[in-house]
């Protein structure tokens, strides 16, 4: 596949150091901060499918769906109070991440996944003990303010903490993490909805709070980082750290760049100003389209709402639950693939096969629902193979975004921003990935109503221009450490038009003086 606009990937310095079983235990444990994302992405689609739910909480849905056997099938679930009960976490998720960088910076990224995993068992119990549609939607706001804090540090201390050579597939681990969530839950949700007296929802959703223990407890037996401890003036400490997880006593060189990156970072004075230099020109769209790419891939179209897209689209409540689940399982092994193959193939050319993948499968399947249910969304009897082909394309689907676009979005953009501007720069692209989450969660149910089958249309148009997007603007960042990642933007035919040559100095970045804000 031709790296238009790429470097060669490796080159430069080589960091000595290994693959520790210290430093790969380490990261598993980080990593599963993000199970409490892929818990709740899971779970809230499968319960918005219980009637019991529905009932208690929504019952003009409930109505809906049940009493009038003429609605739509397009239109059942269409309710803006549903959907604020899934899309008002994203939204708090957004803020949080915001405070978080500060928190991320001063304090280090250990706080900041305490923070996460405190908040998110709160917002569970809350959930779990729910009596009216207020405490659920104060439960979904306290979860967002969780993984606002998590996903903004459990990324970049996977990033820092990983030997340069193995960073693609340490950080996919938290992506695992996702689509292990993801799974957990669409497997609760098939087995708490046939409790009898109609209470496995509470089950569902308080459930929440196992993950978040995981990350709270993580938390506080993680290691800090050598970046972050450098950054916090604890220099002994942290060359000792890094010889630590390097496993060699050898780290002078990677500990200088460090100590470089780390003197640069602290001339800025204002890290948000700083991000809207010309030279991180690169870095801010990067933090901006990947995100929002992310989301108009139209994958958490499945995974919200998996089971009610099944139930939706004409199969039967047990049907839908265990499509999802099945899905579920395809996220995991894909995801796997990703880990596998990230650092020998590299980050574009999963892009890039994803995008292609994912393209050919919402075409297919929005051909198969159009044929059937056509434009009154009324099918009439579903014929087995139908049901077998649109869940094999969504499954195909899947796979393709479970390998490229899921993991890679959270990696690349936790691996190519500047100390000075990594925080600030890692809570933008936090922020666009929930604003869109977000507004996706919040208008999809009505965008299924009006558009129909045409909805997967408007989702694969942006899988076509992002993956455009990708093989132009994207440069290969395989194999390249991290504090060295400046010449991939030097090396790149477009964007080192914005990057002058004594902006980096053997790789480190150099601030010249305070910068102001903008």
């Amino acid at each position: 596949m031709p790296a238009v606009g790429g470097i060669a990937s490796g080159g430069g310095k080589e960091y000595p150091g290994n693959l520790t079983p210290f430093v790969t235990i380490t990261c598993i444990v980080a990593a599963m901060g993000g199970l409490i994302f892929g818990y709740d992405i899971g779970i809230s689609g499968g319960v918005t499918s219980m009637d019991p739910f529905l009932l208690k909480f929504f019952p003009k849905v409930y109505r809906k769906k049940n009493s009038d056997k003429s609605t739509n099938q397009y239109c059942q679930y269409d309710s803006q109070t549903l959907t604020m009960f899934t899309s008002s976490l994203y939204l708090a998720a957004l803020l949080s991440s915001l405070v978080a960088s500060t928190v991320t910076r001063k304090f280090g990224r250990k706080l900041s996944m305490l923070f996460g995993g405190l908040l998110f068992l709160v917002g569970a119990l809350i959930n779990g003990f729910a009596q009216h549609v207020w405490m659920l939607i104060v439960g979904r706001i306290l979860l967002g303010f969780g993984i606002g804090f998590a996903n903004q540090s459990v990324p970049l201390y996977l990033s820092e903490m990983a030997p340069y050579r193995y960073r693609g597939a340490l950080n996919i681990g938290f992506q695992l993490s996702i689509t292990i969530g993801i799974l957990v839950a669409n497997v609760l949700n098939y087995f708490f909805a046939k409790i009898k007296g109609g209470w496995g929802w509470r089950l569902s959703l308080g459930g929440a709070m196992v993950p978040a223990l995981i990350i709270t407890i993580g938390s506080l037996v993680l290691p800090d980082t050598p970046n972050s401890m450098i950054e916090r003036g604890d220099r002994e400490a942290a060359k000792a750290q890094l010889q630590k997880i390097r496993g060699v006593d050898d780290v002078e060189e990677e500990f200088n760049d460090l100590v470089a990156a780390s003197e640069a970072s602290k001339q800025v004075e204002h890290p948000w100003g700083n991000l809207l230099q010309r030279k991180y020109r690169p870095h801010l769209t990067v933090a901006i389209f990947i995100p929002f790419f992310q989301q108009l891939t139209g994958i958490n179209v499945i995974m919200f709402y998996a089971p009610v897209l099944f139930n939706s689209i004409g199969f039967k409540s047990d049907a839908a639950l265990m499509s999802a689940v099945i899905t579920g399982i395809v996220n995991v092994v894909a995801t796997c693939v990703s880990i596998y193959g990230v650092d020998k193939w590299g980050r574009r050319a999963l892009f890039l096969e994803g995008g292609v993948q994912m393209l050919i499968c919402q075409a297919v399947v929005a051909a198969a629902i159009g044929a059937k249910f056509g434009i009154d969304g009324n099918p009439g009897e579903l014929p087995k193979w139908y049901a077998i082909v649109v869940v094999l394309f969504i499954c195909i689907y899947v796979a393709g975004f479970a390998w490229s676009w899921g993991p890679l979005g959270w990696l690349v953009p936790s691996e190519i921003f500047p100390l000075e501007i990594r925080s600030a720069a890692q809570s933008i692209n936090v922020s666009v990935n929930m604003l869109f989450t977000f507004l996706i969660a919040q208008v999809f149910l009505t965008m299924l109503c009006h558009m129909k089958f045409g909805l997967f249309i408007f989702f694969a148009f942006f899988v076509l221009v992002m993956s455009f997007y990708i093989y132009f603007f994207l440069p290969e960042t395989k194999g390249i450490p991290i504090e060295e990642m400046g010449k991939v933007w030097k090396s790149h035919p477009f964007w080192s038009r914005f990057v002058q040559h004594d902006d980096y100095a053997n790789g480190v970045e150099l601030a010249h003086g305070p910068v102001k804000t903008v």
